[in-house]
This record gives C-alpha cells, sequence and structure tokens, in this order.
C-alpha cells in the first residue's frame, strides 16, 4: 500500500522484516518441541534464539538464486546460528510455516482494527448524546420525508460499528489457526504434540483438518468482515458528503486555516477527506472476490492463492487501518449546523406532517384511500405554489369538520416524532 495511506502501526506488521520475525517464531517454537519429543538435539532452539537475527537483505540474496523464500530464510538463519540450525524445520513443509505466519499477521492487524472501531465508537457515542435532540430532517430516496434528530441518525452508525465489532472479533477468531502437519497434512513425518506446542507457544488454537495448507474459508470470512466494515466507513462517509452539500450545509468537514479547497475557486470547501474514504472503502471491498476465490485450491495444494494473499494480506488491513482512523478524525472535528437543519426541516412548509394529518383523518371514520387523496392533493398544491400544509388544511372544511383545530395544530409539531428517542437510544447505548 502507498504511503499516502498507510499508518507505521499496519506497515510494520507486514514488513518484511517482521514476516521473517514470525517464520523465526515458528521454527523455534516447533524445535522447541521436537527436542521435548527427542526428535533433535537439545539446544537447538536456543541457539537458533540467540544467534538467528533476520538480515533481510541476505534472504532476498538467496532467494534470487534458490527461488524459494522459505529454503531461502532457513539457510540465511543457519549461516548466522550455525551448525545446529541444520535441525530446524525436520517433517515440516513450507506451509506450516507460511500459513501460520499469515494467520498471526491477520491476528496482528486484525486487534490493531478493533482499536480503531472502538475510537470510531467512543466519538459517535459522544456526538449522538450531543445531538440527541437536535432536529433534522429524515430523508428518503433524497428526498424530505419526516422529521428525526442528527443525534438519532448518529446512533444509527454507532449500533452499525458495534456490529462491525462483533463480526470482527469473530473474523480474528476464525484466523487464529496454526498448522504444522506436513506434507499434504498428515503428520508422517512430524508429531502432532509439535503442533500443539507451536499453537499454545504463539497463542492460536491448532487447524482440526489441514490439507497441506490452513483452509482459505477462514480467510475468505475475514477478508469479507473487512469489506463489510469498509461499507460501512463509505456509508458515514456518503452521509457526511451529502449533508455538507450547499444546497443542504447541515453539517462539514473541520476546514483548517491555511487550508484550500479548489486551486481555481477560493471559495470552495469540499468533503475530500469523506470522498476519499468512499475511494479507499471500494478498494477494501475488491479485495473481498479474490480472498472468495482462494478457497477453491487444487487437492491439497497449490499456490495460487500465494500471490493473491501477499498483496491483500497487507492492503486490505493497512488501508482500512488508514480509513477507519481517518472517519474518527472527520467525527470528531465536524462542524455541526443545527440552525441550518432547523431551517431545512421547515422549507416544505409543513409537508412532513402528512402522514399524521392522514392517520388523524382515518380515525376520523375516513378510508385511507380518501384521507390518502385529500391529503396528498394539498402537499401537492403546498409544495407547487410554496405554501403552508397548516394553514391551508385548516381552511378545508372537510377536514376541520372531522379534526379539530386545537387537535390539527398538535399534529404539526416535532413531539410525536422525538417521543421515544429515549427509549432508542437506551437501546442502542445501554
Amino acid at each position: 500500500m502507498i504511503s499516502r495511506y498507510s499508518r507505521k502501526e499496519l506497515t510494520q506488521i507486514w514488513s518484511e522484516e517482521n514476516k521473517y520475525k514470525i517464520w523465526l517464531d515458528v521454527e523455534i517454537a516447533a524445535a522447541q518441541a521436537m527436542e521435548k519429543l527427542g526428535y533433535i538435539p537439545r539446544g537447538v532452539s536456543v541457539a537458533v534464539k540467540k544467534k538467528g537475527k533476520i538480515n533481510v537483505k541476505r534472504i532476498h540474496a538467496i532467494e534470487s538464486k534458490v527461488k524459494h523464500d522459505v529454503i531461502a530464510f532457513l539457510t540465511s538463519i543457519t549461516e548466522r546460528a550455525g551448525i545446529k540450525a541444520r535441525y530446524l524445520h525436520q517433517g515440516m513443509t513450507s506451509s506450516d510455516v507460511l500459513d501460520t505466519s499469515f494467520n498471526i499477521q491477520l491476528v496482528q492487524s486484525g486487534k490493531i482494527l478493533l482499536k480503531d472501531i472502538d475510537q470510531i465508537l467512543n466519538v459517535l457515542r459522544k456526538q449522538a448524546k450531543k445531538y440527541k435532540f437536535t432536529p433534522c430532517v429524515g430523508r428518503s430516496h433524497g428526498i424530505h420525508a419526516e422529521p428525526l434528530t442528527f443525534g438519532l441518525k448518529l446512533a444509527s452508525f454507532y449500533e452499525e460499528f458495534k456490529r462491525n465489532k462483533k463480526r470482527l472479533i469473530s473474523a480474528i477468531d476464525e484466523i487464529s489457526t496454526c498448522a504444522i502437519s506436513g506434507a499434504v497434512g498428515t503428520f508422517a513425518n512430524i508429531n502432532p504434540n509439535v503442533e500443539k506446542h507451536v499453537a499454545k507457544k504463539l497463542s492460536l488454537k491448532v487447524e482440526p483438518i489441514s490439507t497441506q495448507i490452513i483452509p482459505r474459508d477462514r480467510h475468505a470470512f475475514y477478508f469479507s468482515v473487512l469489506g463489510i466494515i469498509a461499507g460501512s466507513v463509505e456509508r458515514v462517509a456518503t452521509e457526511v458528503r451529502h449533508l455538507q452539500r450547499t444546497e443542504v450545509y447541515e453539517i462539514q468537514e473541520y476546514f483548517s486555516k491555511k487550508q484550500k479547497g479548489s486551486s481555481a475557486m477560493p471559495h470552495k470547501k469540499n468533503p475530500i477527506l469523506s470522498e476519499n474514504l468512499t475511494g479507499l472503502s471500494r478498494m477494501v471491498r475488491s479485495y473481498v472476490i479474490p480472498a472468495l476465490e482462494n478457497i477453491s485450491l487444487w487437492h491439497e495444494r497449490d499456490i495460487s492463492h500465494s500471490s493473491v494473499e501477499r498483496n491483500i494480506g497487507p492492503d486490505a488491513n493497512i488501508t482500512l487501518d488508514f480509513a477507519l482512523v481517518r472517519l474518527t478524525d472527520i467525527l470528531k472535528n465536524m462542524i455541526v449546523y443545527p440552525k441550518k437543519m432547523a431551517f431545512n426541516l421547515n422549507i416544505t412548509k409543513g409537508t412532513i406532517f402528512s402522514q399524521e394529518l392522514m392517520l388523524e383523518l382515518t380515525k376520523s371514520g375516513l378510508s385511507r384511500e380518501k384521507s390518502y387523496r385529500i391529503v396528498q392533493s394539498h402537499a401537492k398544491k403546498c409544495i407547487a405554489q410554496n405554501l403552508n400544509l397548516f394553514e391551508v388544511v385548516k381552511k378545508d372544511n372537510l377536514i376541520t369538520n372531522k379534526i379539530p383545530l386545537n387537535k390539527l395544530k398538535k399534529i404539526f409539531n416535532y413531539s410525536s416524532h422525538f417521543k421515544n428517542i429515549n427509549l432508542i437510544f437506551n437501546r442502542v447505548f445501554k
């Protein structure tokens, strides 16, 4: 992933240095178990741990000749650790190291993503409570529908990210497995207790049955969850972008003193951060399909998944991490305009209360169909002629004969729309 959309915390996890360090941890843990079981001489793991330093350039130099990364890695370690290192990797196959290590990198990344989501939840909780009763208009199909509050809108995002956190916890658990089962997964040349030791040592679970690889449905689930989280990021970003449009302008991304919105038009303040998140979310979701296609491999293994994972492993996690942190910053520093929300709420001059008016007419004895036609006719007239719906309907004798004026006035206020907000908030923030 390019540095522009990367944070150090994630790029370190996916660095060559960290990858080989994890490979070494796997090999040392396996050697410890083999020593205890009497398969290799004692002291191998200690010697390798003490002297087997990672030299990325040397590994790459060897790989350029042998064309095999694990062999190049083992050769490099043996050069540093000495003759005892020849006992490393006994009965193991490359996938034992690669798959177990890849899962560890995913777990490491997933834990940081969980922290990112916690930050979003903290900000959304504060902002939702701050704007709990700040009236704004709800829109369906982009058209004014009925009143709600800005806090309720934010609470909806909060609940969605609560679900995302739960999904990610499950996805991390799904890929927290270890396979040290040898060629085609039969343990023909390695004791299953080695796998148990490695799993315990590295805080993983034993893969119940591997072929020569850990089954890729686990990884498909993990990357699918990242795709869903990216969808939630874009949902919030899209809302910010819509609400910052000139015609709406109910909220605005923070705009610093020296910031410039356009190279041509000095007046512009563009929602560039949210637009950026929309693009990054598309990228993360695009990695889901390759992850799903990795499930189907030839027989006990092939390496068609390898090139995919070398790309999507770092890119999906690094990109989503960056997007989540940026979203937190947007939500924390956004500028909210309650007066503009109130202005927009009243822009259709009462037509947003049409449902309550229709329902009250049905209670008075009119059919739903007739009630709908009456209210719709008045609402259309009000929108076309920029009239106030209350002022129009109070002159309609049919309506005033059915609904007393004092009850009619009660229909045209927000109280009924906000009466259950506390209930909803208690459900979300309990």
